[in-house]
């Protein structure tokens, strides 16, 4: 099995995107793992906020194979504790899927087409984060179920 973690807006912090790419690298001994960015919408102040979700909804479906299972990280998701996201992960793995692609939205959330080809919606926390230190939550927690997963001393219970 193969993650993506699609991200909308690109990160212009550069301490975030050093913790960020030192998880990623981290995470890669695991399992094969990518990040993608896609660009913020042009001219996003002239459109409503369900044109901008569609807009950015058109980006993220068009950034995935037909056998992809797409998970929204979404404020109305369900919460999961750290060894539950690892199984979470584990019963990916089991089924057979080829590659689970979570997806960070931009900052009006998903259009309806978006939650229409999603499997599944996880939160991260009843509290609101700016998109950029989500990615950063995101890419540690994946981090940190493998080494659930492989019995590895990272996570304390």
């Amino acid at each position: 099995m193969k993650i993506k973690l699609l991200a909308v807006g690109k990160t212009d912090n550069k301490n975030l995107e050093q913790l960020i790419a030192d998880y990623q690298k981290r995470l890669k001994f695991y399992i094969g793992f990518e990040l993608s960015i896609i660009p913020d919408i042009k001219n996003a102040k002239n459109l409503s906020e369900t044109q901008q979700k569609n807009a950015e909804g058109e980006l993220i479906l068009k950034q995935l194979n037909p056998t992809d299972q797409l998970v929204l990280l979404d404020e109305n998701g369900k919460s999961l504790s750290s060894v539950g996201f690892s199984q979470f992960l584990q019963k990916k793995m089991l089924s057979g899927c080829k590659q689970v692609v979570f997806v960070i939205g931009g900052p009006y959330g998903f259009s309806d087409d978006v939650y229409k080809n999603a499997v599944g919606k996880l939160s991260l926390s009843d509290m609101t984060f700016s998109h950029q230190m989500v990615r950063l939550f995101a890419v540690e927690q994946l981090y940190r179920a493998f080494t659930i997963l492989s019995n590895e001393p990272y996570h304390h219970k």
